[in-house]
């Protein structure tokens, strides 16, 4: 069952890509497709491409398409070292990051701005510091996935050296709530070029 946090996440990513008037559109990261097919009911969507390093949640994904689903084209592969993709407008990596080892997080950060150098990127990633309130032990993360979790000031201190260096504008915000000490389950980075273009 997807949850309200998840819900309220894909929905602050989609009302950025609406906003931005985007057509096509990379998830890195994209699992069983669930952001996926939530994208595909945006208006003016042309075409969406999925890259996913596990194979099976990507053959899940695949049997999930309808017949006749031409914007569609899955991937596989790591997105730090992703293979050759369609040219998309916007990147999108939902709860994705915090997968990677965090001494890897320069590659992304190079694929994402000098390799796929898309005019928007928006990243999500749990905010560690709601975590007491979900009852989850200090010691302990949110999934035994997750190589890290960070605080607000930790996540915004990533984002605008990431902004810095790729010359991009960055806006920060809170997703899943808005706890008046802890913020949101999710925080949410929006990076553009500057001037929108």
């Amino acid at each position: 069952m997807t949850s309200w946090w998840h819900t309220e996440r894909t929905r602050g990513v989609l009302e950025v890509l609406r906003a931005q008037g985007v057509a096509t559109v990379l998830e890195l990261g994209c699992g069983q497709g669930d952001v996926l097919f939530e994208m595909l009911k945006l208006e003016g969507l042309e075409a969406v491409t999925g890259l996913e390093p596990d194979a099976a949640a990507l053959e899940r994904l695949r049997a999930r398409l309808p017949a006749g689903e031409d914007r569609v084209t899955l991937r596989a592969g790591s997105a730090l070292d992703p293979p050759p993709l369609p040219a998309a407008q916007a990147v999108v990596m939902v709860e994705v990051i915090e997968h990677l080892d965090p001494g890897h997080l320069s590659r992304l950060e190079r694929t994402l701005f000098a390799r796929l150098d898309p005019r928007l990127v928006v990243i999500t990633t749990p905010n560690a510091e709601l975590n007491p309130l979900l009852g989850v032990p200090a010691h302990r993360r949110r999934h035994p996935g997750h190589r890290f979790e960070w605080d607000r000031a930790q996540f915004g201190e990533w984002a605008r050296g990431v902004a810095a260096r790729a010359g991009r504008v960055v806006a920060l915000s809170t997703l899943g709530g808005a706890h008046p000490d802890f913020g949101g389950a999710s925080q949410m980075a929006v990076f553009t070029r500057p001037g929108g273009s």
